[in-house]
C-alpha cells in the first residue's frame, strides 16, 4: 500500500484529484454534456514547463475524472489564449509529440514513480498511447484498446477518453495512483502540466506525478483472456537469388491472459510481422553494426525490463536477434508486477531451422526488486541453445550461449541523480576470465547543469549472441558536461554548451579511440534550433577497415589516424506546415577528408497528409589505392491519413552505398480497436537499370477478441 511519507515523492502530497464514481457508461463523443462531469472535481491551474517553468500557463486546461466498474473516464477542456488554427500533423495514431497540439495523461498505477502508461489525444482527435519505463520514457510501439473523441470550438477544444481497466495493469487493493496531465499548445509555444515539472525534464517524468484518489479499493478483475488471430496471403519473388515467384497462405495468433491486475501471460503461435513499418536506412560510415529499434508488437509490453539491461552499446538482450533470419514457431512471455516492490519478466521463444540458419530456443528471465524511493536491483539470465542444426557440414556456431548478470539502477526521488552499475558474464564453449562486462555511471541534472561520469569495461571474450554489443576488449571513459543559460526576455529561450570526451583504451591501457566533442547550441523562443560543433578524432584500428564500405582496399590493422571536424545544424520552426532540419560537416576522415550534408524537408496538409524528404550526402576523398566515394541516401515518404482509421504510407529509399532502391507501400484499415486489415507491397531494384531484385505483396487481416 502506497503512503505519501514512505518515499517522499515530489508532488504526491500536494496535488490531489479525486475520481468521481458513476453507475452508467459515458457516451464518448468529445462533448462534456453528461451531468456527471459537473459533479467531478476539476484539476486546474496548470503550471508552465516550457519555455520557462515559472508561473501558470497562459493557455489553461481543466481535467475531470470519472469511473464505473469497467472504465476510467478522462474529460478535458483545453482553452485557447490566442485565436487561429490549432497545429496538427496528421490523424495517425502515436503522432509526433512536438508537432501537434495535444493533451496527455501520464499514469503511475504501480506507485513506483518509474513504470506506467500514457494516453493522449491531439486537437484533431488522433490517439497517442504507450508504456512508460525508466522514470517515464514512453514507448509508443505499444497499443491497447481504449476510446476517445475530440470536439473543436473557436475558443477551446474538448476531449473525452474511456480507458478500460483491463487495458492497463495495477496493484490490486490500492486506493491511490500517481497521475499527471500534460498540455502542449503550439500557438503560444507553451508546454504545461497540472503537477509542476522542472523544465529540464520531460513532462512524462513519473517522479513529478500528483495523486489520483479512488473512491474505493480497486478490485481484482479475475482472469481475462484476449485472442488476436490473423490470416494472410502473400506472393514473393527473389530474382537476385534465382528463386521463382512463390505463393503462400499463413495463419497464426497471439493470446493475452491477465493472471492478475498487474501480471499477464502473452502467447504467440506462428507470428507474422509483415505489417511492421520498414527501418529507415542510414549511411554506415562506422566500423560497427548499426542499431535499429524493435517494432514488433509481441516484444513490446513490459519490454523495458528486458531491453533496459546493459547500456546503449552493450545490450545483453536485443529482441531483433530473434526471428529475423529464421521464423518463430511459438513464444510465451510472463511479465508484470508481483507486488509493489517485485517485478518479473520471463520469455521463451522457439525458432525453426532454415537454409544455413540453425533452429534455436531463446530464454530470458529477469527479476527486479525496488529499492529506496525509485531505484532497483535486477538479476537476469539469457540463454540461446541450438535445437536444430542446419544441413550444412560447415556449421561451427556455438551450440549454446548464456549471459547472466546483476544490475543496480539509481534514481533519486526528484530524478536529479540517476545512474547505473552492472556486471555481466557470458558462458559458452571457449569462454574465459575475459568473458565479462562491467560498467558504472552517475548523472546529476538540474535546469542549468547536466554532468555525467561513465566508464565501461568489456572483456575481449564477452559474447552475447542474443544481444547488441558493438565491440569487445576495451575500457571506455565517457564524461559529459552540459550547461544552459536562460536569458530573461528576448528571442533566445536558452543557450549553452556540451563537452563530451569519449576515450577507448585497449587491455594494456593504450588509447585506441579518442573523440573530443565541444558543441554550442541555442534554442529560440520560436522553436528554432542552432548548433555548432568541433570534433577532435583519433583512431588506432584494431582490425582492417574500409572507410566507405564500398568494397575497396582496407586500411591495415594497427594503423592510426588523427583528424578534426567542424559541424553545424539548424532546425526551423516545426509548428509551421513547411519546416526543415539540416546539418553539415566538414573535416578529415582517416587518411582523407569528408564533406557531409544531412537533412529532412517536411510539409503537412493538416490533418490529412504529411510529406517528407530525408536525405544524406557524404563526399569522401581518400588517397590511392583506397576508394573515394560519393554516397547518397534519399528517402521520400508520403503519409496519408484519410481518417483516424484509414492510412496509406509510401516510403521510397535510394541508397547507393548498398546499390539499392527500396519501395514500401502500406495500406491500413483499422475497422475495430486494435483490429486491422493491411495490404503491404515491398520492392527492391537495381538503381542503374531498375531491374528487379525482389518483391512481395501481403494481405493480412487480424482481429482482437476479448
Amino acid at each position: 500500500m502506497f503512503s505519501y511519507a514512505q518515499d517522499h515523492p515530489v508532488n504526491r502530497g500536494q496535488y490531489f484529484i479525486h475520481v468521481y464514481p458513476i453507475n452508467e457508461e459515458i457516451h464518448i463523443d468529445g462533448i462534456l454534456d453528461e451531468p456527471w462531469w459537473n459533479k467531478a472535481e476539476p484539476a486546474t491551474r496548470f503550471h508552465r514547463v516550457l519555455p520557462t517553468d515559472t508561473g501558470y500557463a497562459a493557455a489553461q486546461t481543466e481535467v475531470r475524472l470519472l469511473a464505473d466498474d469497467d472504465f476510467l473516464y478522462i474529460g478535458v477542456t483545453c482553452f485557447d489564449s490566442l485565436p487561429g488554427p490549432r497545429p496538427v500533423e496528421s490523424l495517425r495514431r502515436d503522432f509526433a509529440f512536438g508537432n501537434n497540439d495535444n493533451f496527455i495523461a501520464f499514469i503511475d498505477p504501480y506507485n513506483d514513480q518509474t513504470n506506467g502508461f500514457a494516453f493522449g489525444v491531439s486537437a484533431a482527435g488522433a490517439q497517442w498511447d504507450g508504456i512508460q519505463a525508466n522514470g517515464g520514457f514512453v514507448s509508443l510501439e505499444w497499443d491497447t484498446k481504449w476510446r476517445s473523441a475530440v470536439k473543436n470550438y473557436p475558443d477551446r477544444w474538448t476531449a473525452e477518453m474511456a480507458i478500460p481497466f483491463r487495458s492497463i495493469r495495477y496493484i490490486q487493493g490500492d486506493t491511490v495512483w500517481g497521475i499527471n496531465f500534460s498540455r502542449l499548445d503550439l500557438k503560444t509555444n507553451e508546454k504545461s502540466t497540472w503537477a509542476p515539472v522542472p523544465r529540464q525534464f520531460q513532462t512524462a517524468n513519473l517522479a513529478y506525478t500528483g495523486t489520483m484518489v479512488w473512491p474505493m479499493r480497486l478490485p481484482a478483475p479475475g482472469i481475462r483472456f484476449s485472442l488476436i488471430p490473423y490470416g494472410l496471403v502473400k506472393a514473393s519473388s527473389d530474382r537476385e537469388a534465382g528463386k521463382p515467384t512463390s505463393y503462400n497462405a499463413q495463419v497464426g495468433a497471439d493470446a493475452k491472459l491477465m493472471l492478475s491486475t498487474s501480471l499477464n501471460l502473452d502467447i504467440t503461435v506462428n507470428p507474422d510481422f509483415s505489417q511492421v513499418e520498414v527501418d529507415q536506412q542510414r549511411t554506415n560510415l562506422d566500423r560497427f553494426e548499426l542499431f535499429f529499434p524493435e517494432k514488433r508488437q509481441f516484444f513490446l509490453e513490459n519490454s523495458d525490463i528486458f531491453a533496459s539491461l546493459g547500456e546503449e552499446k552493450v545490450r545483453p538482450f536485443f529482441s531483433r536477434r530473434i526471428g529475423l533470419e529464421n521464423p518463430i514457431v511459438a513464444g510465451v512471455r510472463l511479465s508484470g508486477k508481483l507486488s509493489e516492490n517485485w517485478r518479473l519478466g520471463i520469455m521463451d521463444i522457439q525458432t525453426s531451422g532454415r537454409d544455413e540458419f540453425a533452429g534455436a530456443n531463446f530464454g530470458v528471465a529477469v527479476l527486479q526488486r525496488k529499492l529506496f524511493s525509485r531505484s532497483n536491483i535486477t538479476a537476469f539470465v539469457i540463454n540461446r541453445e541450438v535445437t536444430e542444426r542446419p544441413n550444412d557440414s560447415t556449421f561451427t556456431d556455438n551450440l549454446y550461449n548464456r549471459v547472466g548478470g546483476l544490475e543496480y539502477n539509481l534514481a533519486s526521488s526528484d530524478h536529479r541523480w540517476t545512474g547505473k552499475a552492472y556486471y555481466h558474464h557470458s558462458l559458452y564453449s571457449g569462454a574465459s576470465s575475459e568473458s565479462g562486462a562491467a560498467s558504472a555511471s552517475l548523472t546529476f541534472e538540474n535546469q542549468f547543469v547536466k554532468a555525467t561520469l561513465a566508464q565501461t569495461w568489456v572483456g575481449k571474450d564477452y559474447l552475447a549472441e542474443v544481444g547488441y554489443v558493438q565491440r569487445t576488449g576495451y575500457y571506455l571513459l565517457n564524461p559529459v558536461l552540459q550547461y544552459k543559460f536562460f536569458p530573461s526576455g528576448g528571442r533566445v529561450a536558452n543557450h549553452g554548451f556540451i563537452l563530451t570526451p569519449v576515450l577507448y583504451f585497449t587491455s594494456d591501457f593504450s588509447v585506441s579511440d579518442r573523440n573530443l566533442q565541444a558543441r554550442y547550441f541555442a534554442e529560440m523562443m520560436n522553436k528554432r534550433l542552432f548548433y555548432v560543433q568541433v570534433n577532435d578524432m583519433y583512431i588506432r584500428l584494431q582490425a582492417p577497415f574500409d572507410p566507405t564500405h564500398t568494397g575497396g582496399d582496407s586500411l591495415i590493422a594497427g594503423s592510426s589516424y588523427h583528424w578534426n571536424e567542424v559541424a553545424a545544424g539548424y532546425s526551423s520552426d516545426l509548428r509551421k506546415p513547411l519546416n526543415i532540419v539540416l546539418s553539415v560537416l566538414y573535416g578529415g576522415f582517416y587518411n582523407g577528408s569528408r564533406f557531409s550534408v544531412e537533412g529532412q524537408l517536411n510539409y503537412r496538409i493538416q490533418p490529412y497528409a504529411s510529406l517528407a524528404l530525408t536525405g544524406a550526402y557524404n563526399s569522401i576523398v581518400l588517397p590511392e589505392p583506397y576508394n573515394s566515394a560519393n554516397l547518397l541516401l534519399l528517402g521520400p515518404k508520403v503519409d496519408l491519413t484519410f481518417t483516424d482509421k484509414l492510412f496509406l504510407t509510401t516510403f521510397v529509399q535510394y541508397n547507393n552505398q548498398i546499390d539499392n532502391l527500396n519501395l514500401n507501400v502500406r495500406f491500413q484499415y483499422r475497422f475495430a480497436p486494435v483490429s486491422d486489415f493491411y495490404l503491404v507491397y515491398t520492392d527492391n531494384t537495381w538503381p542503374e537499370n531498375f531491374r528487379n531484385k525482389s518483391r512481395g505483396v501481403v494481405a493480412k487481416l487480424s482481429y482482437w477478441f476479448n
